[in-house]
């Protein structure tokens, strides 16, 4: 990772989201690839410790949800279809691209209140999760596959696939890291995401759409929204093409809400926090299992 406390870089409490233009930077929504405003033309000012705006944020409506699902949806099938390896590589480099842009990342998350030295660490956090990932991506099926015992002259062997399209809440605490732990385990098994990021926390998460766009990840794989969960979260569980939903990042009582509305159509829900396990990708996995007449 780059240092940012070392001679020759900017230090992060001398940087600004509104940069030398002299105006709040307008931070836009990653859909399909691309950089758009909200279709509402909806903006919200994001404000620093002090209380002055230090950025603005498009902030996502239903029908940009809509969008981004769509987006998921064509982009799916491609990068299932990628081979293990290729995603690894691909996961690789957004770490690589994380690594070239963490003195901005940190300077926006210290504009946000995170203290400086926080910043750092979870910038460099996010960077080893993508690393963590990436390995794991031509493992996974050796771990969560395999070949079952059963009674009989048959051959029965269990494969890891895609569940599909899995939705994303994040958490507004330590916005960065919470993205990536929950994005990189789902777009390493062949996944595409939606994922909705609080507002009062977006500007490390929308810069990351800027990472996204620079890695070779094609696009749709991961589209990145801004918003309120309680606005976007049931949208999320009710809409039919989304074949899971993370809730790590949302309340408790929208979490039991969520669940009610997933279980209308049967999409799987999980909260996995996060955590560095190949169990965390296999709640956006599902088991295909095929007999075959065993030779004798």
């Amino acid at each position: 990772m780059t240092d940012p406390t070392s001679p020759g870089s900017a230090s992060p409490a001398t940087q600004s989201p509104a940069d030398s233009l002299g105006a709040p930077k307008t931070y836009k929504l990653f859909v399909g690839g691309a950089f758009i405003r909200s279709e509402s033309g909806r903006v919200a000012a994001v404000h620093d410790t002090n209380g002055s705006v230090i950025a603005r944020v498009a902030e996502a409506s239903r029908k940009d949800l809509r969008d981004a699902v769509t987006a998921a949806r064509g982009a799916q099938p491609g990068w299932a279809g990628a081979t293990p390896y290729l995603r690894g590589q691909i996961l690789y480099r957004v770490a690589e691209m994380l690594d070239g842009r963490s003195t901005q990342l940190a300077a926006e998350l210290e504009a946000c209140g995170a203290s400086r030295q926080a910043a750092i660490d979870e910038v460099t956090e996010s960077i080893d999760c993508w690393v963590w990932w990436a390995g794991w991506a031509d493992k996974i099926t050796q771990v969560l596959g395999g070949v079952n015992s059963v009674a009989g002259p048959f051959l029965n062997v269990s494969t890891p696939e895609p569940t599909g399209v899995v939705g994303l809440c994040t958490a507004a605490e330590r916005p960065l890291a919470a993205l990536s732990s929950v994005l990189a385990p789902a777009l390493c098994v062949g996944n595409t995401a939606v994922v909705v990021a609080p507002l009062d926390s977006a500007l490390a998460p929308l810069t990351f759409g800027e990472v996204l766009a620079t890695s070779d990840l094609p696009k749709g794989v991961a589209n990145l929204l801004v918003g309120s969960h309680t606005d976007l979260g049931p949208w999320l569980a009710d809409h039919d093409d989304v074949d899971a939903l993370d809730i790590s990042g949302v309340s408790a009582d929208l979490a039991e809400d969520l669940l009610a509305r997933s279980a209308g159509n049967l999409k799987r829900v999980a909260a996995t926090n996060g955590r560095r396990s190949p169990q965390t990708a296999g709640e956006f996995l599902d088991l295909k299992t095929v007999w075959h007449p065993a030779r004798l």
